[in-house]
């Protein structure tokens, strides 16, 4: 007896439109929390009557709560993740707070409801993250997860990109209003790609069919006594920590986002000030940040998966190091020959291309490290997550450690930036990126052995 099948049924539930509903999903994501960034001076001082004078206090909170959030939720939604083998459920679910959180952001009533906007922003993003990378690491073969993890890594810094850009443009062009016409458009075709998507139920993995054990198979299934399902429950967090190559992998993951949180914070004000730019140039500025990425994440990833983390990565930390430091130069009194009178404008610009440029060799490799390594220990042992695996609680990692920097980065780089100014603020990022890159040389993973016959 055949079993109905929807209209549409092959190409709903196909592994392409599958990843491509996922790839939407993170572009709408990166493409609402970037949105309100160069516009966010606008409706601190325009629409709620704020002084000028709190406009980098209150930016900096209202970019941290959305990194606080994430800390907060990301391990709760990755709970209940793992517990259920169907995730359109949640990525609707996440949908509906995304669309919530962006009406009240974007009606500006009062400080109160802008902040509460934020919230709801950054609970869907945390879930839209964590249970797209999860039907991700479910499709896609661990030697392909580089490239997938670069084309998706695409779309999202179409979405950073886009995001900022477009709401300067709209602003200073049409206005206040007509600027948040283009987050509805973009909420609708991700509700649309969410809801037409089958999600096909999960086959039994050939995984589960027990193999021969090794050291440290063993040793999972003997810890504590106990079943092997157990450890998923209470020492899922405690036994991936347990690895330097996951810590690393996280640190890199924080610092990278620190940084960029930090530039959204700052950046905006700091053009303001120093080349007496409006919303439309500091748009420009992060447009030039992303761009390089957004090309080069394609072939960052194949280079991951062919050549390993280690090497890539150190290499980006060691060539960003001095970037930092001449990000911080134009404008700074001591060094007047980059002044906005002589070439500060011209130095400005090209250090952000460079940045977004060599940045590709470390973004995405923490995230993929922590993966690969959750994807090695289940190959070991299926159940040692549970019935349904641990991709949800995996990503949840790393969501923690990128939303920790996104509210890192503006707590850090807002008063650094405001009390001594933006070039030591430069500088403190460039110091932390040098030591990260002697860690990364010593625990990022090398090439991928071959396997043995």
């Amino acid at each position: 007896m055949h079993q109905y099948q929807p209209i549409g049924y092959r190409w709903r539930s196909s592994q392409i439109f599958l990843l491509g509903t996922v790839t939407i999903a993170l572009f709408g994501e990166a493409f609402l929390y970037g949105f309100p960034v160069p516009i966010l001076s606008h409706m601190l001082e325009v629409r709620l009557g704020f002084d000028p004078s709190q406009t980098q206090t209150l930016t900096t909170a209202i970019l941290s709560i959305h990194g606080f959030l994430g800390i907060v939720s990301a391990p709760v939604i990755a709970h209940f993740a793992d517990k259920t083998p169907n995730r359109k459920v949640p990525l609707l679910i996440a949908l509906a707070g995304c669309l919530v959180g962006t009406v009240l952001v974007a009606s500006t009533l009062n400080l109160a409801m802008l902040f509460v906007g934020r919230v709801f922003q950054s609970i869907a993003g945390s879930a839209a993250w964590i249970v797209g990378f999860a039907m991700m690491a479910d499709a896609v073969p661990t030697e392909h997860m580089g490239k997938m993890m670069g084309v998706a890594l695409s779309f999202v810094t179409a979405g950073i990109i886009s995001g900022p850009m477009v709401a300067g443009a709209m602003l200073e062009l049409l206005g206040y209003w007509p600027a948040w016409t283009v987050p509805l458009v973009v909420l609708a075709m991700d509700f649309l790609a969410r809801v037409v998507m089958i999600e096909t139920p999960k086959e039994a993995e050939a995984s589960d069919v027990p193999g021969p054990a090794d050291e440290e198979t063993s040793l999972l299934h003997s810890q504590d006594g106990n079943s092997t399902p157990e450890i998923g429950k209470t020492g899922f967090y405690r036994l991936m920590l347990s690895k330097p190559r996951v810590l690393i992998g996280l640190l890199n993951v924080f610092l990278y986002s620190s940084i960029m949180a930090g530039f959204n914070a700052t950046i905006p004000l700091h053009v303001r000030y120093a080349f007496n730019w409006g919303s439309l140039p500091a748009g420009m500025m992060f447009l030039c940040l992303q761009l390089p990425c957004f090309v080069l994440s394609v072939p960052a990833g194949w280079m991951r998966d062919k050549y390993g983390q280690r090497y890539p990565i150190t290499l980006g930390w060691c060539i960003l190091t001095p970037i930092l430091w001449l990000l911080g130069v134009p404008g700074d009194e001591k060094f007047p020959w980059a002044s906005a009178e002589t070439n500060g404008k011209t130095i400005f610009v090209c250090a952000l291309v460079a940045y977004g440029t060599f940045g590709m060799l470390v973004r995405s490799g923490g995230g993929l490290q922590v993966t690969r390594v959750g994807k090695e220990m289940q190959t070991k042992n299926p159940q040692i997550f549970g019935p349904h695996g641990g991709h949800s609680r995996v990503f949840s990692m790393v969501e923690v450690a990128f939303s920790t920097g996104t509210m890192a980065g503006p707590l850090i780089a807002g008063p650094l930036s405001e009390n001594v100014g933006f070039y030591y603020m430069t500088i403190t990022f460039a110091c932390l990126a040098a030591v990260l890159a002697v860690l990364s040389l010593s625990y990022m993973d090398g090439p991928p052995k071959k396997q043995q016959t």
